[in-house]
């Protein structure tokens, strides 16, 4: 079957299948607004805090709502032995993977999308000058989330207590990623990129991040046949 055929109709199942239901993607957003309330409570800080924590808390939102697109994202198809059936397809087993990444993707982009006007009211903080940096910074790190989160789900898929081993394993895996879209996201939101020093730091997290995706993504794709026999 042809490589990106494959991957379009395994993709246009999960599509189709959170476009009739939305369970998904609603579920990821009240959580992720729920952390972001209670980080809006917690904190009384000042603008200029604010802006150096809000990049982490954004963050801690994202990572705790994405950790339920991931679980969902094989948990479905154990039922009914759909994971079997998707196996046993003339495919290579590589396309099952990138084809869960993308929609894991764009389902937590998604939210992302809805989160940052809402982050912005709630904590006074005009994003609208940076906006386009943070949303590049944001996709280079929903990437690599997405990228590793997927390989680990998989892991977990067959395990009992899969919903608390996924972040076990995963949340340390990621934590050169979250160092870089938080420094990134952060000297992005108090305006210091315009220099011409802080754009070069900027510019070497942005290729860090792009190395870390690559890298797993590539990995990962190898090694995900072997992952899903086991």
């Amino acid at each position: 079957m042809d490589f990106f055929r494959s991957i379009w109709i395994i993709l246009e199942k999960d599509l189709t299948t959170e476009l009739r239901t939305k369970e998904l993607i609603g579920s990821m957003f009240i959580f992720a607004l729920l952390v972001i309330v209670i980080f809006n409570f917690a904190f009384e800080a000042g603008r200029d805090e604010i802006l150096l924590i809000g990049p982490g808390i954004l963050w801690v939102a994202f990572t705790f709502s994405g950790s339920l697109g991931l679980n969902h994202a094989f948990a479905v198809e154990k039922e009914n032995n759909c994971l079997q059936g998707m196996m046993l397809a003339p495919i290579d087993r590589g396309n099952i993977y990138l084809a869960k990444v993308i929609g894991t993707t764009i389902f937590m982009y998604i939210v992302e999308l809805m989160m940052l006007p809402i982050f912005s009211i709630l904590f006074n903080i005009s994003i609208i000058e940076n906006l386009p940096g943070l949303l590049l910074m944001n996709g280079l790190g929903t990437i690599g989330f997405c990228a590793v989160g997927t390989t680990v789900s998989a892991v977990t898929a067959n395990t009992k207590m899969r919903e608390m081993m996924l972040p076990i394993i995963l949340f340390p895996l990621l934590i050169p990623l979250f160092i870089g879209v938080v420094e990134a996201s952060s000297a992005l939101m108090q305006g210091g990129v315009m220099q011409s020093e802080e754009i070069g730091v900027f510019r070497n997290w942005v290729k860090i991040l792009i190395g870390f995706d690559t890298l797993f993504i590539i990995v990962s794709y190898w090694i995900f046949n072997y992952i899903l026999e086991e």
